[in-house]
């Protein structure tokens, strides 16, 4: 293989493996499992989300506690650009999150906040993670809940971990 082409091949190998981070990521926030929310940084990754500056550790606990009080969260990822440079990357993420919250009288919302994670990746002994992630803030818009329908409609809803479907892989497994 040529020169260009194995270059190619690392620069391929490590968006692949920078999206699974973002991917994960999401999953932990989504399913409130923070073992995985904070498997995708390094220890000395720094976190600036505006409300929160500073490590990991505390990251993770804020966000995990800031989302357990709402009924449900989903995040959507779209356009992800990342640039490889050798054992470093940088990223643009763009992000939609879903949050079903409910309010002092009991009225459900749903908040949307969408925006842009811009990221600095490290591969260190072949291994990519985050070692700085800022979240940016593009729009925000809360509606009141109009989905009662799915209450009653028969259809899985997801729930948090351990109650999520995805914890459950001997179901996956059932025949007709």
């Amino acid at each position: 293989m040529t020169e260009n082409g194995t270059h190619r091949l690392h620069e391929m190998a490590a968006r692949d493996e920078i999206y699974q981070l973002v991917c994960t990521y999401m999953r932990g926030q989504d399913r409130l499992d923070p073992e995985i929310h904070r498997s995708v940084f390094w220890d000395d990754a720094y976190c600036s989300y505006g409300i929160y500056e500073g490590g990991p550790n505390g990251f993770v606990e804020f966000a995990q506690g800031a989302l357990k009080d709402h009924l449900s969260n989903h995040h959507m990822i779209g356009q992800v650009q990342i640039e490889v440079e050798g054992t470093e990357a940088f990223g643009e993420v763009y992000y939609q999150a879903f949050h079903r919250i409910r309010d002092e009288d009991g009225t459900e919302h749903d908040l949307f906040v969408c925006g842009r994670y811009v990221d600095r990746y490290e591969q260190r002994d072949g291994v990519w993670k985050i070692a700085y992630r800022s979240e940016l803030v593009d729009w925000v818009r809360d509606d009141p809940a109009t989905d009662s329908w799915l209450k009653d409609s028969g259809m899985l809803p997801g729930a948090r971990k351990p109650d999520d479907p995805l914890y459950n892989r001997q179901a996956m497994y059932k025949k007709p």
